[in-house]
């Protein structure tokens, strides 16, 4: 009998392969893990790594590209062919496109009272540019908002059940400002900070969740994993060498005996995600973002802050994704059967070589 089921999209890597880690280490007995993931090369190898650390544990793996509409969808269909109750849904994955880098504003900004911000969210020194996927809508929104929302929604009959609780967790971010977000631009087509745009509509989203699915068992809530570095965080910066990387390590840790912020290595970044893991939803607060944080000598741990959002907003932008949803179905139904297939080939192909 299977106790729990948690599936963790963008478990490949980074903070979700961590998470992933510390979820077996507490014990694997009655959990079944899902890694739904884009590449299934990495999958199989973030897999073998789990394996080999923890040999009796049910780790699945799933192909999902949250990018793509008909990637979601026949992921969808293929958890509700394995299960039949999904306790935890992990909303990690998520891209941050390579950014125009200012280099003056950096070095100004190293000596400056605004270092922990500048560096914590890239705020002054970093705009970035967006690309559009397949399905015409924005990447950035797709892939860390959409993708996720759709899914929840394909999931529904896992999530909400009779007598049992279960959980949405997103991993947001500190950079999630309502400046950059816009209720007549939800894709942010016309702006220059997608990422957190896409942030902060998660955590929106999150709250209008709540609102809808909490009578049925479902809760929703927010994450921030601090500064870490991972290879977002790497590809803020592309153009530098690896070793003005590790010149700035002792800045980083300088920094977090002054700011608990930087948590700095992924297994410290899914602190707050692993802390959900073991409390009651219905105790959390719909408002508050829980932050993994590290203190100067090291020690971990989670603290709720409220989170820049209201509840008109948030119900704004639940019915202005239920309606793209329509249309994209609308446009995946007059999809040509044979491009359908063609894609579904091209997976079973990318698959069949793992093995």
């Amino acid at each position: 009998k299977m106790n729990l089921v948690v599936l963790v999209t963008g478990a490949n890597s980074g903070i979700g392969l961590a998470l992933c880690e510390r979820l077996l280490s507490q014990g694997t007995r009655g959990l079944q893990l899902c890694l739904a993931c884009r590449n299934m090369r990495r999958a199989e190898a973030a897999r073998s790594v789990l394996l080999t650390s923890h040999p009796t544990a049910q780790v699945a793996l799933l192909h999902l590209d949250t990018s793509s509409i008909s990637s979601v969808v026949r992921a969808a269909q293929e958890v509700r062919l394995r299960y039949d109750r999904l306790d935890y849904l992990y909303l990690n994955a998520g891209i941050m496109p390579n950014p125009q880098f200012d280099v003056t504003a950096f070095f100004k900004g190293l000596f400056s009272s605004k270092i922990i911000p500048m560096l914590a969210t890239g705020v002054g020194i970093l705009t970035q540019k967006d690309g559009v996927t397949s399905d015409g809508l924005q990447e950035v929104f797709a892939t860390n908002l959409f993708g996720h929302f759709l899914l929840i929604r394909e999931l529904e009959p896992l999530l909400c059940h009779a007598g049992q609780t279960s959980q949405l967790i997103w991993t947001s971010s500190s950079n999630a400002h309502r400046s950059a977000f816009n209720l007549e631009d939800i894709q942010h087509q016309r702006g220059s900070q997608p990422y957190s745009s896409s942030k902060y509509a998660s955590d929106l989203l999150s709250l209008a969740l709540n609102t809808h699915y909490n009578k049925q068992g479902l809760y929703s809530s927010v994450t921030c994993p601090g500064f870490v570095m991972t290879s977002l965080t790497y590809n803020i910066l592309p153009s530098f060498p690896a070793f003005v990387w590790t010149l700035l390590m002792p800045v980083f840790w300088l920094i977090r005996l002054v700011t608990n912020t930087f948590t700095l290595t992924p297994q410290n970044g899914s602190e707050a995600l692993f802390w959900l893991f073991k409390q009651k939803p219905e105790s959390l607060d719909p408002y508050a973002k829980y932050h993994s944080l590290t203190s100067g000598l090291g020690n971990n741990y989670t603290q709720p802050r409220k989170m820049d959002i209201d509840l008109e907003t948030s119900e704004s932008l639940y019915e202005t994704l239920l309606q793209l949803e329509s249309e994209v179905r609308k446009k995946l139904r007059e999809q040509p059967q044979e491009a359908i297939l063609q894609d579904l080939n091209g997976i079973d192909r990318d698959y069949t070589a793992l093995h």
